[in-house]
């Protein structure tokens, strides 16, 4: 079987969450007998290796704008895999539902990734709303399946466009610290500070969390690790804020010292309101956090309700008491650490979303 993964940047460099997917299934369906194919922003690398963990990689052309880089990308992509014999072509991004009519005129069965509720995301405001939405509405007209990360997107995409879907989730890798002088960089001590991890975009709720804790009289630190690739106004005053107690790190490339800020956070702040399962969280329960997330379905239903995690609404003060309180009363985080990574060994291994996968893949061939 022949599968081409296409709406990634790169591989296997990780920079987002897609690219942690397509990092770890890809080589996981290699060693299961899938001839997998990934498709990259050419624009990316110095080096283009053919193939890298048996994965084979193609290099396509991008139009370097921040709404048309995955588009031009995945147009590109999609054409070129249209002529190479492919069984599936799975896609990541619900963006890409737009591309959906060419395999299908074609006769090429596909599969989407659809992800989070793009078109509600403050970033996509007027017209990139728009597109997201027509882009979702025709996903699920033109490809052969629709897949969920979450039971709630399921849900979402059945009252919204009366379409059903296959939902895996995203997965998640065990870590123990292993190093925590790594923290020392940035000045830090074990169990003193908050820790925010995601690109800095009003999706995310940093500017909501970061004005929080600026109120709140917690004698913590709160770091924030993640920037944008690009500029823009909203990063570039959040990180104007005047307080000592906070830390920007931007993006880090290290994965040790990225994976020690979480394991000795004091509690890890969970901002991302409108995806499905987010990979943020899942590594935050795999790396042993104490988990403060907003409370949406999505979230609860990762954390099975307040039982790998608490929450804070999106209202006034309402995080800022939550920071006062635990200065004085922090007795059940240890709890919460102790048995965080049980949430992921139950249900968000990479083994068990990579067999989800191939099975998905071998009954649309069959079919």
């Amino acid at each position: 079987m022949k599968v081409a993964i296409i709406g990634s940047r790169r591989y296997p460099v990780v920079y987002s969450g897609y690219e942690t997917f397509v990092s770890n299934v890809a080589p996981q369906l290699v060693k299961n007998g899938i001839e997998v194919h990934v498709y990259c922003h050419k624009n990316l690398f110095l080096q283009k290796p053919q193939q890298l963990n048996g994965v084979r990689l193609h290099y396509m052309p991008v139009i370097s704008s921040k709404s048309l880089s995955q588009l031009s990308n995945s147009f590109c992509s999609t054409i070129h895999a249209l002529f190479t014999g492919f069984d599936v072509i799975l896609y990541v991004n619900v963006a890409n539902g737009l591309f959906g009519i060419f395999p299908k005129i074609m006769g090429v069965k596909t599969a989407i990734n659809v992800d989070g509720l793009e078109w509600l995301r403050p970033k996509w405001k007027g017209l990139g709303s728009k597109i997201f939405y027509l882009s979702a509405k025709l996903a699920t007209k033109w490809m052969s399946s629709i897949i969920t990360d979450a039971e709630e997107m399921r849900s979402i995409y059945l009252r919204e466009f009366n379409k059903d879907s296959t939902v895996i989730a995203y997965g998640a890798t065990i870590r123990e610290s292993k190093e925590k002088s790594l923290i020392k960089k940035w000045n830090l001590v074990p169990r003193e500070y908050y820790l925010i991890v995601g690109r800095l975009i009003p999706d995310n709720n940093a500017e909501f969390i970061i004005n929080e804790f600026v109120l709140s009289q917690s004698d913590k630190r709160l770091v924030i690790v993640g920037d944008v690739p690009y500029k823009d106004k909203y990063a570039s005053n959040l990180k104007l804020i005047k307080d000592d107690r906070l830390i920007f790190t931007g993006h880090i490339n290290d994965q040790d010292e990225l994976a020690e800020l979480y394991h000795n956070c004091f509690v890890y702040l969970h901002g991302h309101e409108f995806g499905g399962t987010n990979p943020t969280l899942l590594k935050a329960l795999a790396y042993g956090c104490a988990i403060l997330a907003i409370d949406t379905l999505f979230s609860r239903e990762v954390l099975l309700n307040e039982e790998y995690g608490m929450y804070f609404e999106k209202k006034k003060d309402a995080l800022k008491i939550i920071f006062d309180q635990l200065k004085l009363n922090y007795t059940n985080l240890d709890i919460y650490r102790e048995k965080s990574r049980n949430r992921i060994i139950q249900n968000y291994t990479w083994d068990k979303i990579s067999s989800e996968y191939e099975k998905l893949f071998k009954s649309m061939v069959q079919e």
